[in-house]
């Protein structure tokens, strides 16, 4: 694969033991001008959304707007069924009864906010994604066990390379391959 290929991206590995020097890494290659970061760590760590410049999660809006799409549905379902299209008088309740409505308005809402999250998280986060390059790496299996990972996407390797090896990275390695 040659560099002249614009599907083909070189993606530079860094190995940390501690998530503290990957966030410190991190902080500066983002500084550098890079922004195709990402973390690989076998665990959580609080700090990590900060440290690679991720944006707050869109999916909590995307809830709420499945859940009132889903409630509104409901709404207007109910009454269309009971003031329009099979207009009956039960006990001289209005055709508009919010508190009948209810439970129907509930389980819509959460029905539509459920399947907005499960659309919303395959869009935002471009899944399946069955295979990566940094995937390829032999080293990068530690990723899941005991160390701690940076790869950043570049057009140019051998600069990054230097900048995370002073940051103190025990292992850089050169990726490329298709995203």
């Amino acid at each position: 694969m040659s560099h002249a290929d614009p599907l083909v991206r070189s993606f530079v590995l860094a190995e940390f033991a501690e998530p503290e020097a990957l966030f410190a890494a991190a902080r500066k290659v983002r500084a550098a001008g890079h922004t195709a970061l990402d973390a690989h760590m076998p665990y959580p760590v609080h700090g990590a959304d900060e440290a690679l410049g991720i944006p707050h999660s869109r999916v909590p809006l995307i809830a709420l707007c499945g859940g009132l799409t889903g409630v509104v549905t409901a709404y207007l379902m109910a009454w269309w069924m009971n003031a329009v299209d099979y207009r009956i008088n039960v006990a001289g309740r209005p055709f508009n009864a919010i508190p009948a409505f209810v439970p129907v308005m509930f389980e819509l809402g959460v029905l539509f906010a459920s399947l907005s999250i499960f659309v919303g998280c395959i869009l935002l986060f471009r899944l399946p994604r069955l295979h990566h390059p940094v995937f390829e790496a032999d080293a990068f299996r530690s990723a899941s066990v005991d160390k701690f990972w940076l790869s950043v996407e570049t057009a140019d390797p051998a600069p990054l390379e230097e900048e995370l090896r002073r940051a103190g990275a025990s292992v850089v390695q050169v990726v490329e391959g298709q995203p």
